[in-house]
């Protein structure tokens, strides 16, 4: 994609994300954002049609014989879903579960069209799911696996990380392949074809479901009622203390689901590409620029600021935004212009930033994880109660 297209592409993205959040109270806002509404009626049908199809058994799920977790949400983006399924798996492992993730590897590289084409020629079966980690070794990079499946597998050893879009293929794969006798579904709480033992559901405290529309005028992927499916309810980005309109939303839906809260707890600063530590009582004081390209930036500059950071400096990129040189000069100018100490992203960020690049100023990722509030005494109480269960219920697809 030429500079001038991803400019105009971005710019699109960031408006429509204003008209959903309510940002633009002009005429085209108004006039884009009926746009969105009627193709948000046409997602709304056709994501009721599938829940039919599969309540029906006019289409199948497969199960794979094997405990399958599913982490999920009901929209897009921003609920801190990453740390969560990196805390079940290193659990699940040192419970003596031969793990395995499986992503569809969102916004990851495809592979070339010609090698698509010879496969499809030299071979009878479809190709295998792209191994992202074998349990040892990470085989391929951010760009080839995606931001979370690289992170997952490379703050996993012991755990198989596979990205196919096909889940059901990647999960049989991995219990051939590697033995492996549970799989977590990174971001599957929408795909149907593979058949959970358990719906983990993920709602973002701060924000659990936008404007209440769905895609594109909302960020909502299904209705509100679906909360029914979950078989637990992560309460995410919490500050301790209880919302009791939330709380009573996910009771009317599904009444006497299990909630468990959470908060994402930054740990430590990782200097990019050494072994380098600082706690986190170094920013206090320290004159920082602070970038990111995720969902919710705004709670990534909370954590600085309630640190002690004082942020000269910030800039924003679309999620999963792919930086190049060009971005990497001018973040570098600005920390010269504004005086900046240091530079400090996220953990996500960090994965997108190629390790041979040289800065001037030390860069920084900061390091969360995830925290139970309420609900366990820790993840591992969580764990054992969820995932080790005496009675299981199975909650309705829809």
């Amino acid at each position: 994609m030429s500079s001038w297209l991803k400019k105009k592409s971005n710019a699109l993205e960031h408006y429509t994300i204003d008209v959903i959040l309510g940002r633009r109270a002009d005429t085209g806002a108004a006039i884009y954002g009926a746009f969105l509404q009627l193709l948000s009626y046409l997602f709304s049908g056709i994501a009721q049609l599938r829940f039919w199809l599969y309540r029906n058994r006019i289409l199948h799920d497969q199960p794979l014989g094997c405990l399958v977790v599913v982490v999920g949400n009901l929209t897009v983006g921003g609920t801190g879903k990453t740390p969560v399924v990196e805390k079940f798996a290193r659990a699940l492992r040192e419970r003596g579960r031969k793990v395995a993730i499986l992503s569809r590897g969102y916004k990851s590289k495809a592979p070339p069209v010609w090698k698509k084409w010879w496969w499809a020629i030299s071979h009878a079966a479809e190709p295998p799911p792209r191994i992202v980690s074998d349990g040892r070794t990470v085989l391929l990079d951010s760009e080839q696996a995606g931001d979370e499946p690289y992170m997952l597998a490379r703050n996993l050893p012991g755990v198989i990380v596979l990205v196919d879009k096909n889940r059901v293929k990647s999960g049989a794969y991995a219990i051939k392949k590697f033995g492996c006798d549970t799989l977590v579904l990174d971001d599957g709480f929408q795909y149907l074809p593979l058949k959970g033992r358990l719906n983990l559901l993920l709602v973002d405290k701060t924000n659990p479901f936008g404007n209440g529309h769905l895609l594109p005028r909302g960020i909502l992927r299904e209705p509100i009622k679906h909360l029914r499916r979950a078989s637990y309810v992560f309460l995410t980005k919490s500050n301790g203390e209880r919302d009791a309109d939330l709380e009573a939303t996910i009771q009317k839906y599904n009444p006497g689901v299990d909630v468990i809260e959470c908060a994402h707890q930054p740990k430590y600063l990782q200097r990019f590409d050494t072994v380098e530590r600082q706690p986190l009582s170094f920013l206090k004081g320290r004159r920082v620029l602070a970038f990111s390209g995720i969902a919710t930036p705004e709670s990534f500059e909370k954590f600085l600021r309630d640190l002690g950071a004082i942020i000269v400096a910030r800039e924003r990129f679309l999620d999963h935004y792919r930086y190049g040189e060009d971005d990497f000069t001018e973040l570098a100018a600005l920390a010269e212009a504004e005086r900046a100490e240091c530079l400090v992203t996220t953990e996500k960020d960090a994965v997108r930033i190629p390790h041979d690049r040289t800065w001037a100023k030390p860069l920084y990722y900061l390091r969360l994880e995830i925290e139970i509030l309420r609900g366990a005494a820790d993840f591992d109480e969580a764990v054992g109660r969820i995932c080790f269960p005496q009675n299981v219920s199975h909650p309705p697809l829809a």
